[in-house]
């Protein structure tokens, strides 16, 4: 009985996902193929700023969240369970004490191995009231979180402003229509905080943002009702928006806990400065076909489209069956060769018994980028394939190296 929203509606009846229990979903293969393309896109950012991959258990100690005062104050919103000899134990929702533990064990730290940032990208548990709008509030969904280790204060702002840099970066190359906002640092703690949001009406945080750019913030980091931008005096707009990721700089307030140290030139021992910064990467995958796509289509940022192309070839047993059909696989061949990169992102919907406009409406629904069709003109001389641009909204009549031309320029991750 929940409301759906545009991309939980667009994503059930595409077949991305399939709901396996309240905030839990299933991930089908065209959804995992789109996701692993974004973490792909995500390791190239991260790993431009220095950051290592590396994975921590999904099962974390007790202790060490009782330790740092977070096993009481995160409340009902953590998974707790407890082993068969009764030792306490939850599902890690973001993972400070963990890697800060990890740091820790390797007292012999040099001041020469900072700053180390470290990131994974694992499934995360919130054990959410009220789980909905598909993957954009679950209980378990997956999340890239990077946390750095530098040998001061001002290090570790340089670092914080470097991967914010990363952040944009990325929300750049996909094409979607970011702002980065002042942010409350809630649980997680620490002394300065953004959150990346794409603006949307089923978002959840509402943002105040300056219509010339100088000032953007959640709301609830404002007092009181602030109405006008502090830098240029312009009245503030509303909006609301869907949080895809979240940097905050911590100090020492985890370092300190598990005395995560380094030896300082001077050989004394020093505490390890932090941050941490999260990208929710299925929150992403929905967000933005929530903000692109129309209500009936799909739109993926084109980087992270499961597939980039549909061949549809012509019905069975009309006119240009024989012909249409052994042209289209021609154009296929002369592709693979010319582009073999794209060989692997393409899909020929061979339901010949169906119509092509039956079969080009369910590739508009799933969002490939490119359909190339063999309708009535491949039988002019020369063959012309129809060619639907999606994410230009326009379609073109090209020979088979005209459709290679276009093609060309499409990335894959």
């Amino acid at each position: 009985g929940e409301p759906l929203c545009r991309s939980q509606k667009l994503m059930l009846q595409g077949g991305l996902i399939h709901p396996a229990s309240p905030g839990c979903y299933c991930y089908l293969p065209p959804a995992v193929r789109a996701m692993e393309k974004l973490v792909k896109v995500m390791d190239e950012e991260m790993q431009a700023v220095g950051g290592q991959k590396l994975n921590m258990p999904s099962l974390s100690s007790a202790e060490l969240w009782r330790a740092s005062g977070r096993w009481d104050q995160m409340g009902p919103e953590l998974f707790r369970l407890a082993d068969r000899h009764g030792k306490g134990y939850c599902l890690g929702p973001t993972h400070e004490e963990a890697v800060t533990e990890l740091v820790a064990a390797h007292s012999n730290l040099s001041y020469k191995q900072l700053p180390l940032r470290l990131y994974q990208v694992t499934r995360k548990f919130r054990d959410e009231p009220k789980p909905r709008f598909g993957l954009l509030r679950s209980r378990e969904f997956y999340m890239k979180d990077m946390y750095t280790f530098d040998a001061s204060e001002e290090a570790a702002r340089q670092t914080y402003d470097l991967v914010c840099g990363a952040y944009c970066s990325l929300f750049d190359r996909l094409g979607l229509p970011f702002v980065k906002v002042r942010a409350a640092t809630g649980s997680i703690g620490g002394t300065m905080s953004h959150e990346f949001q794409l603006p949307a009406d089923v978002g959840e945080d509402r943002l105040v943002l300056c219509p010339e750019g100088h000032f953007a913030a959640n709301v609830e980091t404002l007092n009181g009702e602030q109405t006008s931008c502090p830098t240029c005096g312009e009245k503030l707009t509303q909006t609301k928006g869907i949080e895809v990721g979240h940097t905050f700089y911590l100090g020492t307030k985890y370092s300190s806990v598990s005395n995560a140290v380094f030896l300082s030139p001077e050989n004394k021992l020093h505490l390890a400065e932090m941050g941490c910064y999260g990208l929710g990467v299925t929150r992403i995958l929905a967000a933005s076909i929530e903000v692109l796509s129309t209500e009936d289509s799909i739109r993926w940022p084109s980087l992270i489209a499961p597939y980039q192309l549909c061949f549809i070839p012509p019905k069975r047993g009309s006119k240009e069956d024989e012909e249409g059909t052994a042209l289209l696989e021609q154009a296929y061949d002369n592709l693979a060769e010319a582009l073999p990169h794209l060989a692997r992102d393409s899909v020929l919907d061979d339901r010949t018994q169906l119509t092509i406009g039956k079969r080009l409406k369910d590739a508009n629904k799933l969002g490939y980028p490119y359909v190339v069709i063999a309708g009535k003109r491949v039988r002019e001389d020369p063959p012309v394939f129809e060619v639907w641009n999606q994410n230009a909204s326009e379609v073109l009549f090209l020979t088979k190296e005209g459709v290679i031309e276009l093609l060309s320029k499409v990335q894959v991750p």
